[in-house]
């Protein structure tokens, strides 16, 4: 049975998708799709897990990003392409999400996006999870995976796909890489180090972000694979515009900060989970 909800925001998305050189406001969005403002905002962030306006400036920041790259028009032009009004509008917001000023970027050469284009499921249930639903992730799972990892490519800065399906390979032939489904969707994906006790990656999908799988992942990690050990993360420094709630995340479940490092070039935290008994986990 198709989720309504998801076509709906297809469409929405879609919009955007074909008006990213324009300067887009929820009113006009409202306004092209026949929502109210009001609804449209509530609907939009409880699909996709991010407001209208965080969407369409990483998204067209992302589509600046690969033009500064992989073409030489000048950074006016590309401002004026992504939306902005002005030079200097743009790069402010440009470097306060990827770092480095337009400019600095282009001469590095590299592109990674900090959104792609959202594609939802039309199937997605609102169904309750436990934790005999997380299963250890196979080889056939690594398609369905990095669809995963698109997704929710914002909490992983400065990320190299090619990298990143290496280690993930390595993790799910280590038996350190765990999957949940929801019938043939894949809906959340964690890899971890045992020796580091640390989490390397941790993705829900947008339409289950409310479903609290953050804390299910973790709660079978403990008690399956490291128990009475201390976790490890690293996520967005404070204040970093690029956060879309990944420290937040962290401190719900109860990890504390640590020491600031540089990821890839990229300023991150580390966040540590306090060790807990197998008999604390069951008793939550």
């Amino acid at each position: 049975m198709e989720n309504k909800t998801a076509v709906s925001m297809e469409t929405v998305i879609e919009y955007i998708e074909s008006h990213l050189d324009s300067k887009l406001e929820l009113d006009t969005i409202a306004e092209a799709v026949h929502y109210s403002k009001y609804h449209l905002h509530r609907l939009f962030t409880a699909t996709t897990g991010l407001t209208i306006h965080d969407y369409v400036q990483r998204r067209q920041l992302t589509e600046a990003a690969k033009l500064l790259v992989f073409s030489e028009k000048p950074v006016i032009e590309i401002a004026f392409i992504c939306g902005y009004e002005s030079q200097q509008a743009f790069s402010s917001a440009f470097k306060a999400m990827y770092k480095l000023p337009p400019a600095e970027y282009r001469e590095k050469r590299v592109f990674y996006p900090l959104q792609l284009r959202f594609r939802l499921s039309r199937h997605a249930a609102a169904k309750s999870f436990t934790k005999a639903d997380i299963h250890p992730a196979e080889r056939a799972d690594l398609p369905d995976w990095m669809k995963l990892m698109r997704l929710v490519i914002d909490g992983y800065p400065a990320l190299d796909e090619t990298e990143y399906q290496h280690a993930i390979t390595r993790c799910i032939d280590n038996n350190q890489a765990l999957v949940l489904r929801d019938g043939k969707l894949l809906v959340g994906a964690m890899a971890f180090s045992a020796n580091a006790g640390c989490i390397d990656f941790l993705g829900i999908h947008p339409q289950y972000r409310r479903h609290s799988l953050q804390k299910l992942f973790l709660d079978v990690l403990l008690e399956r694979f490291l128990p009475d050990q201390e976790i490890c993360m690293t996520t967005y420094r404070q204040g970093d515009k690029a956060d879309t709630g990944y420290r937040e995340m962290l401190r719900q479940l109860g990890f504390a900060e640590r020491e600031l490092l540089v990821e890839f070039g990229y300023p991150t935290q580390r966040f540590v989970l306090p060790i807990r008994s197998k008999k604390e986990i069951k008793d939550k």
